[in-house]
This record gives C-alpha cells, sequence and structure tokens, in this order.
C-alpha cells in the first residue's frame, strides 16, 4: 500500500508541473489582451570591447572586431571608438606605423628589437628577392622547409649533404627550400648577395624576401612561408618546418606519416609541444615580452626548433594567420594561429628540441628513433646522417 500512494503521488506532481509548463508556454509570451508580444533582452548580448592596455592583445581585438559581423554590427560607424578604426593594419605599401610611439606607454625605454617589431607590425607583404617557382612542379610527399640566415652557408650545405637531401628518400619524394631574409648592413653582416646568387643557381632552393631577418622578424618569415606555400607548393602532402642548427632523421619522419591514418593526417601538427607557458618578464632572457606588449597566458605550442604537419592544416593556417595579429615570438604565434582553428599541436616524444643526454649523443642508435635534435653542428649532422644510412647500422 504505501509502495502504491508513493507512486500516485509522484503521478500526480509529474502532471502538475506538466500543465503548469503548457500554461505558461502559451500566454508567457503574450500581452493582456491575448496578443504575442517580443521579448526583448534587458542589455545586448556582445558586450562592448574595452581596449586591452597590452599592444598586441589590443591589435588582436580590432582583427577580432573586423573579421566578426555580429560583434562589428554592435557599432555604427559614427560611434567607432578610434581605437577600433586602426587602418595602419592594413597599410600598403608597408610604411612606418608612427602611431605605435604614442600608443604602448614605454615605447621610448624599450629596446631597439622591439621598436623595430611595432613600428612595422602592421605589414605582411614584403617583395620576394629569390623564388624557385618550378621547386615543387611535381608535389612532394613531404616539404621541408628550413629558416637559415643568409651567412648560414655551412649549416645550408650541410643539410644538403644530410638530412635536407633533395630526391626520393625511402621511396618518398622529399623537397628541401631555405627561407632567408636580408642581412641588414645595420645588422652589421657582410654583403654577401653575390654569393647568394651563386647559391640559388647552383642549389635552386633558397627563398629570399626583402625584409630584415633578424629573431623578432621569424613571425614575419612564417606568415611569408605559409603564403609562399600554397602560391608554389600547395601539392605538398606533409611540411616539416625548422631550423637550420637542428638535425632531423627525414627516415623515421617518412616511416610515421607512412602509418597515420587519413583523419589523423589531415590535423596533424606534431612537435615538442610546450604548455602552460607565459611572457617572460626577465629582460636579461632572449624571449623577453614587457608587459606593454602582451597579457596573458601563451596557448600550447611546438617549439621552434622544428614541428611537422599536414600540407591540408599548412592552407588553414596560412587562412588563421591572417586574423591573427603579428607577435615577436614565431612558435608562440604558430600556437595563437592553430588556437584560432580549434586545434592544438600534439607532442611527441621523437621531437628533443631541448636536445639529448650527453652519454648518449655519440651513440648512432640514440637517433635511430627520433625525428630531431637539436641543436646540432653542420659536422654532427653529416657524421649522424652517415650513421642512420649505413646498412651495417643495427639498433634494437
Amino acid at each position: 500500500m504505501a509502495r502504491r500512494r508513493l507512486k500516485l503521488v509522484v503521478t500526480v506532481i509529474v502532471m502538475v508541473n506538466f500543465f503548469i509548463f503548457i500554461i505558461i508556454s502559451r500566454h508567457g509570451g503574450r500581452d493582456k489582451a491575448g496578443r504575442r508580444r517580443a521579448l526583448v533582452p534587458s542589455r545586448p548580448f556582445w558586450a562592448r570591447l574595452v581596449p586591452d592596455p597590452a599592444y598586441c592583445n589590443r591589435q588582436q581585438q580590432i582583427l577580432d572586431l573586423r573579421n566578426n559581423r555580429v560583434l562589428a554590427a554592435n557599432y555604427s560607424g559614427a560611434e567607432l571608438p578610434d581605437w577600433l578604426n586602426d587602418t595602419h593594419l592594413t597599410s600598403d605599401p608597408c610604411r612606418p606605423n608612427l602611431r605605435v610611439t604614442t600608443q604602448v606607454k614605454d615605447y621610448n625605454s624599450l629596446p631597439e628589437r622591439f621598436k623595430d617589431f611595432l613600428v612595422f607590425m602592421h605589414c605582411r607583404s614584403y617583395p620576394v628577392l629569390v623564388d624557385q617557382p618550378d621547386l615543387c612542379r611535381e608535389p612532394p610527399f613531404l616539404l621541408l622547409a628550413v629558416k637559415s640566415l643568409a651567412p648560414h652557408f655551412d649549416r645550408r650545405q650541410a643539410i644538403r649533404q644530410s638530412w635536407g637531401r633533395a630526391g626520393a628518400v625511402a621511396n618518398r619524394t622529399v623537397v628541401t627550400v631555405f627561407l632567408l631574409g636580408e642581412a641588414a648592413p645595420g645588422d652589421h653582416h657582410p654583403d654577401l648577395s653575390g654569393m647568394l646568387r651563386y647559391e640559388s643557381a647552383r642549389h635552386r632552393d633558397l627563398v629570399q624576401w626583402d625584409y630584415r631577418d633578424s629573431f623578432f622578424n621569424l613571425t614575419v618569415k612564417e606568415v611569408l612561408f605559409l603564403e609562399w606555400v600554397q602560391a608554389r607548393c600547395a601539392g605538398a602532402r606533409f611540411v616539416f618546418k625548422g631550423d637550420d642548427d637542428v638535425f632531423v632523421n627525414t627516415y623515421r619522419i617518412l616511416d610515421f606519416l607512412g602509418g597515420l591514418s587519413a583523419p589523423r593526417a589531415r590535423d596533424l601538427f606534431v612537435g615538442d609541444v610546450i604548455t602552460d607557458a607565459g611572457p617572460h618578464r626577465d629582460k636579461k632572457v632572449k624571449y623577453f615580452i614587457p608587459e606593454s606588449l602582451f597579457t596573458g597566458a601563451y596557448p600550447a605550442y611546438a617549439g621552434g626548433g622544428g614541428y611537422l604537419y599536414s600540407g591540408d592544416l599548412a592552407a588553414r593556417l596560412r587562412d588563421a594567420s591572417r586574423r591573427v595579429a603579428l607577435y615577436p615570438i614565431d612558435d608562440v604565434y604558430t600556437g595563437m594561429c592553430l588556437r584560432k582553428l580549434g586545434l592544438a599541436p600534439e607532442k611527441h616524444k621523437g621531437f628533443r628540441t631541448f636536445n639529448i643526454e650527453e652519454k648518449y649523443r655519440s651513440n648512432p642508435c640514440a637517433y635511430h628513433s627520433l625525428m630531431l635534435v637539436h641543436p646540432r653542428t653542420p659536422q654532427e649532422m653529416i657524421q649522424i646522417w652517415a650513421w642512420l644510412s649505413s646498412p651495417d647500422l643495427k639498433c634494437q
């Protein structure tokens, strides 16, 4: 009897709530005369943007507004705040943006590398001085894109003789390209333009743009490369991008890529991933970023020594880069572009951007299962490649 009474009570409560719901749904949106009335929210769904005091954050706010039609509709042209109406982001040709000198509160006290970056931060297009339009006439399975500097001929030559050898490796087509900017006289580099012309004519693997090749401009190189890939090598199945002082086990990379499923291959982005990081505030650190430039945490990103991703993702990264404000640290910037796509890099233990234990460095088998080791001299690159290419090498 107790169970039956409990069941009856529960049934009655459910029915009462059901009828209340029907009554509210029929009359909740009606006025006293029974006519339907529009339910107007008490405040706008999209809150108005408040300018971020950090300059890079603020430039991202501007880009977000321009690429969000719903948010942009919250403002009429007459009431658009001056900080959101910054036309210097898209200026062409690239002229120095001198407004930034008053928009960054501590601009005058910043090191010269920051001033140079900030004044030209809006510029994303530079003339091509040396190009290789036929490099990918036959779409490669793997494109090896190496960031280099004009004076680093010995590194490039060592890569050509070792892990960057063009042609067929393990029955897969591999193509190598070196990415250069200009060695500016202000950085006290000797004039090597004649040697570069000879090197390009001999090897046909250099791409050079007319911009100042500096540490903070590595992000510019990243953006220019993503545009170049879509123009010259859009058919590449996979892309490795790294520095010219790393050793890459091309055999291992090709083996890894050959075993991927189609869904994983499409969104592939692997490397030595760094998480829960943020800007360094110590001025003595190479990666120092002042609070006036950026605040907040970094997204997960792969160390710039080298990472591997799909050709399909290269096209999407190019599109995302147009919606992400330039940032002076290139690997962090790439992580920002991935975040914009709703993706994150995948950590792979084969990428050792912080080297391996010293006791293993002279052991050929230590490199057998790795994809990348940083750093390595030109001589070490050639030595390790000889080890891995030897048919006598036996590793468990």
